[in-house]
């Protein structure tokens, strides 16, 4: 339910960005405002306090965001509000992030590898990762995990490419337990 509920008003947003042909401005000010929310517990938890009115909460909003941000993304806070959805505002705004860094041609790329990488095989990478997929922009995160033993993983969406040292073991050790010695 929280899953369609996010992507309801999320693409609602991405929609209203894209009419606005305001993309660049709506995707800056999203990420800026899940920034502020994600360092302000209070504000989330003041937002969700079922004894705090709707208009008393709305007035926190419209301080908090207006001349911060454009006064179509403040009304539309205030809307999920009225609708008894900011509840859900982290899944929405991922939402949106998602969906824009797609209709933008970003891919979003973790990279995971036994050792730390130099700055020249992170480029190499990066443009292997352009090269062969369809996104014009890559962003890339590295994380390591001595655990590989060697090789890479690298995960685009649902995707994965596995090519670790480890998971070819696990296979070899897997194929040579089903072999029947007669």
């Amino acid at each position: 339910m929280a899953k369609l509920i996010s992507g309801t008003y999320g693409e609602a947003l991405f929609q209203l960005a894209v009419e606005e042909q305001k993309e660049d401005q709506f995707l800056e000010e999203v990420l800026s405002l899940q920034k502020v929310l994600a360092e302000n517990g209070e504000l989330n938890d003041l937002m969700n306090h079922p004894k705090i009115s709707k208009e008393e909460k709305e007035e926190v909003l419209k301080n908090v965001f207006q001349n911060r941000l454009s006064d179509e993304l403040t009304g539309f806070l205030v809307l999920i509000l009225q609708k008894d959805r900011y509840g859900e505002i982290d899944g929405i705004l991922d939402y949106f992030v998602g969906k824009m860094k797609e209709y933008k041609g970003i891919g979003t790329a973790y990279v995971t590898t036994a050792v730390s990488l130099r700055d020249k095989q992170k480029t190499e990478i990066k443009e292997r990762l352009l090269a062969t997929t369809a996104y014009r922009e890559m962003e890339v995160y590295y994380e390591e995990d001595k655990t590989l033993i060697g090789g890479i993983v690298i995960r685009i969406g649902d995707r994965v490419v596995d090519s670790s040292i480890r998971t070819k073991l696990e296979r070899l050790t897997k194929d040579l337990s089903e072999l029947q010695i007669s």
